[in-house]
């Protein structure tokens, strides 16, 4: 890996539109909790497969509160619920475009605004948001139970105010997504497992992209773009899809260095920064452009960035 690997995140949007503000405690939050009971983990990539600019290494040893985690990231069904509740509006609805992946566009032509300058999969559609994932000419059609998507890091914490929630540390989160495994590259061990590895389409463990980016994906893990939240196999903590399908927002500022200096107990992130953390990857990963869909992989973007392949789920003490 070279310190230019690219993300499969969708380009930033720095737009400083304050999001509406979300009255705290008003909302019942419906995703099944499995609750982990903290200790001592090594935090980071061993492996010597890190992307060096993202700050990967050095490994240390990280000492976690016992907490409480969203088995499966955040539904559709549940962001309507939220949404429903409260009247809140995204940011992607607020600033009237969000970006789509190329192959998934459902738009008139006069609503795609044109690819993105250096990552031209990606295009600002006007009229995407969370209930139009692909533009207004999609919606939300038998895709209850899959994550929602085009929500900022923005809309997500307006989310945990509501339901009396979180977004994970970053630690937090790489704790869960190892399921108990240490030093392992995924969540259920060191082999990807699938075609990439050998196996047969039936073998893969998460969902990200097979065949040739960007232009064509073969589908042997069975999609496009996002799974049902409850695909493929929990990991050893029974959390779904850790890794693939989408990127989760953590709490943390990104900082590459932080690493370095953070705190050895419940690091809470750089005081101060321009970009989110995300974690885990999506259905765009693939080893030859973004391999980030591994348990040390990181990534970041603006809070107020929006895209259709990333989501999140809650924690609490």
């Amino acid at each position: 890996m070279t310190d230019e690997q690219p993300s499969c995140c969708a380009p930033s949007r720095a737009g400083g539109v304050t999001p509406p503000a979300v009255p705290a405690g008003q909302g019942e939050h419906g995703v099944e909790q499995v609750g982990l009971g903290g200790g001592v983990f090594a935090m980071g990539n061993g492996n010597g497969d890190e992307n060096p600019a993202d700050g990967e290494t050095p490994v240390h040893q990280v000492e976690l509160a016992p907490f409480s985690i969203d088995a499966t990231s955040v539904t559709n069904a549940d962001f309507a619920r939220f949404v429903d509740a409260s009247g809140y509006r995204t940011e992607a609805e607020t600033f009237g475009y969000s970006a789509v992946f190329h192959l998934a566009l459902a738009a008139a032509p006069d609503e795609v605004m044109g690819p993105a300058s250096g990552t031209p999969w990606w295009a600002g559609v006007r009229g995407a948001d969370w209930r139009h994932p692909g533009g207004s000419r999609s919606d939300l059609d038998g895709l209850e139970d899959h994550p929602v998507v085009h929500v900022s890091w923005n809309d997500a914490t307006a989310y945990c105010k509501w339901a009396r929630r979180r977004l994970p540390t970053e630690a937090e989160w790489e704790y869960a997504a190892r399921g108990g495994l240490e030093g392992k590259r995924y969540p259920w061990g060191d082999e990807l497992g699938g075609g990439d590895s050998g196996g047969d389409s039936g073998e893969w463990r998460c969902n990200i992209w097979q065949g040739e980016f960007p232009r064509t994906n073969t589908e042997e893990d069975g999609f496009l773009t996002t799974a049902p939240v409850r695909t493929f196999e929990p990991n050893g903590y029974g959390l779904w899809q850790m890794v693939g399908n989408v990127w989760e927002w953590c709490g943390d500022w990104f900082g590459p260095r932080y690493y370095k200096f953070s705190p050895a107990a419940n690091p809470p992130g750089p005081s101060l920064g321009a970009a989110r953390v995300m974690r885990g990857g999506s259905y765009l990963c693939h080893d030859s452009y973004c391999n980030r869909y591994r348990n040390a992989a990181r990534s970041s973007n603006t809070p107020d960035s929006s895209m259709g392949n990333a989501g999140f789920r809650t924690v609490a003490r």
